[in-house]
């Protein structure tokens, strides 16, 4: 693979590692700028956090451009990597409005309430049903794509649920997404893999 091949999305200002300093960068790129550098490129680097990560993601998903190779770089060892590693492809996972998670998920209680009131299921498992405290979504890195857990009081998974999706139905919640909050309250909510997995470098 040449570097004419691979491309640089950096978010956020982040100093660039010296392996990719010879690349072609865009910086803080939106969504018709992803796509536009995302075309060009077999493989891109994405100099950032999770929720960068998933911005990019997001965008292969409504292109249908996950045949292009991605990794994520923040420090010289991931640089290296991010240039010479094998891609994977291992699954991804998205919510209901087709926004990529990358890191974890949470459904949180609404405004000042201290719990979640309703029921979740993984698949054909209940996560919970009544209270509790949060859940707590993460992909994996294999089949069949994803776990859940109920947390209690001290935020510490009950039990660990895998399965293909998870769904919520509640009175409210709100929903952060690797890291970012979701603007508005939810009373339904699912996150589930996708028909395609990413091609995860490293």
């Amino acid at each position: 693979m040449t570097n004419t091949e691979i491309t640089v999305l950096r978010f956020g200002g982040r100093r660039l590692p010296r392996a990719l300093a010879s690349l072609r960068c865009h910086d803080d790129p939106d969504a018709p700028g992803i796509d536009a550098a995302v075309g060009v490129a077999s493989r891109v680097v994405v100099v950032g956090s999770a929720a960068d990560l998933a911005t990019v993601l997001t965008r292969l998903i409504r292109t249908e451009r996950l045949d292009v190779e991605v990794a994520r770089a923040s420090r010289w060892r991931g640089a290296r990597r991010a240039l010479t590693g094998v891609a994977q492809r291992i699954p991804l996972i998205r919510d209901e409005t087709g926004t990529a998670l990358v890191d974890v998920a949470f459904w949180l209680p609404p405004g000042e309430e201290r719990v979640i009131c309703g029921e979740a299921v993984v698949d054909d498992d209940v996560v919970f049903d009544g209270e509790v405290t949060a859940v707590r979504i993460e992909p994996t890195a294999s089949m069949p794509g994803l776990r859940a857990a109920a947390l209690s009081g001290g935020m510490r998974p009950r039990r660990w649920l895998t399965g293909r999706a998870v769904q919520l139905g509640t009175t409210g919640a709100r929903v952060v997404r690797d890291g970012e909050p979701v603007a508005r309250e939810v009373k339904r909510a699912a996150f589930y893999r996708h028909t395609t997995g990413w091609l995860r470098v490293g």
